[in-house]
């Protein structure tokens, strides 16, 4: 007996047929004995047809309206649960985010937790109740409702299960659990059994979706136990959870690629003081994370920088630094978007030498060349052209062992 927050996406609820084998799972893990809270998505779908109808209103939405707009998706999935779930003979409510006392920033679209006061989730616990959560939203102190930003119901789920101090938060998807490559492109991937905070920090950040990089954030923070499983399929998933020994045996744990990348270059930079801040000053004014950043010296007293960005804010940013170009003297700037990002990411790293030599030995073996590198303590990525983004996957995954067997 414990208690077991669920959380089901998209796919998972995406219609009457699949709530309902969604109320028979939740049902089985409560008639275990357990308090269950469950954390629910919109349809698939849903979330993406209701921004175009605001977007057929106005090429740009009020964001306090929008975030009410959107989080109707959640408000109906956890509405039809619950009284699915009433239907069935077991106890049921459903809560808003607002109800659950989920209280965050007043940033629409991209609102981040600041508190979880679980008061009204524990008195119906406490009846034996069934508590089902809209997920991906909250509200701010003025009482506005917000939106936690793609992928938020993940981060809701891990919250909740925090504040609750849950056993395990478990998040059902379409997959089965973390692999050791998008089995999509890699044949060979395995699924793993354990993966640590870290690692699996490294890949959400780096191009995974299995989980949404601030829902692994909460889970480490927090201690939380997170467990990844398909909701069409009755097999155990992967556990993300503390470091141990065994994990460092491992070189690597997985390979991931993202395709979401473009990069700017400012060709003959004058390479002197605080010309880096007025670079990258109009890019974090406009709300634009910038990634791998390389700077190369020339003589004259001159340097080439290169940074990356999502393909989402590219054209934004060359403007900027066009404009930027013209302020500092700099000879020229352009941009590629037919790049992608490689990486190898594991917490054997640490105490194995030689990962970044078999890594680009591995590449050269078939000709592929590397454009940019970027590292961490745990992780190793690449920069490469994107039309061998998939190959490059396949050749690290056999380089590194973790072919399934």
């Amino acid at each position: 007996m414990g208690l077991i927050v669920q959380k089901y996406g998209g796919t998972s609820v995406a219609d009457l047929d699949r709530i309902r084998e969604v109320a028979r799972r939740v049902i089985k893990t409560y008639d275990q004995g357990n308090d269950v809270v469950v954390i629910l998505s919109a349809m698939a779908g849903i979330t993406d047809s209701l921004i175009n109808m605001a977007r057929e209103i106005t090429e740009s939405p009020d964001k306090r309206e929008l975030d009410v707009l959107m989080a109707t998706g959640e408000q109906t999935t956890s509405a039809l649960l619950a009284m699915t779930l009433k239907s069935m003979s077991h106890p049921a409510q459903s809560l808003l985010g607002h109800q659950a006392e989920v209280l965050t920033d007043h940033c629409y679209g991209n609102a981040r937790i600041v508190d979880i006061r679980a008061d009204r989730i524990m008195e119906l616990l406490q009846k034996r109740h069934i508590v089902v959560v809209a997920g991906f939203q909250g509200c701010d102190l003025e009482g506005n409702i917000t939106t936690l930003g793609r992928g938020g119901s993940d981060t809701s789920a891990v919250a909740i299960a925090a504040a609750l101090k849950a056993d395990a938060c478990e998040i059902y998807t379409d997959v089965a659990g973390v692999y050791t490559a998008d089995p999509n492109v890699c044949k060979k991937a395995r699924k793993l059994d354990r993966i640590s905070y870290d690692e699996m920090l490294e890949m959400a950040s780096i191009g995974a979706k299995v989980l949404q990089i601030r829902s692994v954030e909460f889970a480490k923070k927090y201690n939380v136990p997170v467990h990844v499983r398909s909701s069409f399929t009755e097999e155990e998933g992967t556990m993300v959870v503390n470091e141990d020994a065994n994990m460092e045996s491992v070189v690597v744990s997985g390979v991931t690629y993202n395709k979401n990348e473009a990069r700017i270059t400012l060709k003959k930079v004058p390479d002197r003081p605080g010309i880096a801040a007025k670079i990258f000053a109009p890019i974090a004014e406009a709300g634009i994370s910038v990634d791998m950043i390389i700077q190369n010296t020339r003589a004259g007293g001159q340097t080439d920088l290169t940074f990356t960005v999502s393909k989402a804010d590219y054209e934004t940013a060359l403007e900027l630094e066009k404009k930027v170009a013209q302020e500092i003297h700099a000879e020229d700037v352009f941009g590629d978007e037919n790049i992608a990002k490689v990486s190898v990411t594991g917490v054997g790293m640490r105490s194995h030498p030689g990962v970044a030599s078999k890594m680009f030995a591995a590449l050269a073996r078939e000709n592929i060349n590397i454009l940019m590198i970027s590292t961490s303590e745990i992780r190793i990525s690449c920069l490469i052209e994107e039309k061998y983004a998939e190959l490059a996957v396949q050749v690290l995954h056999t380089a590194f062992g973790l072919d399934q067997e």
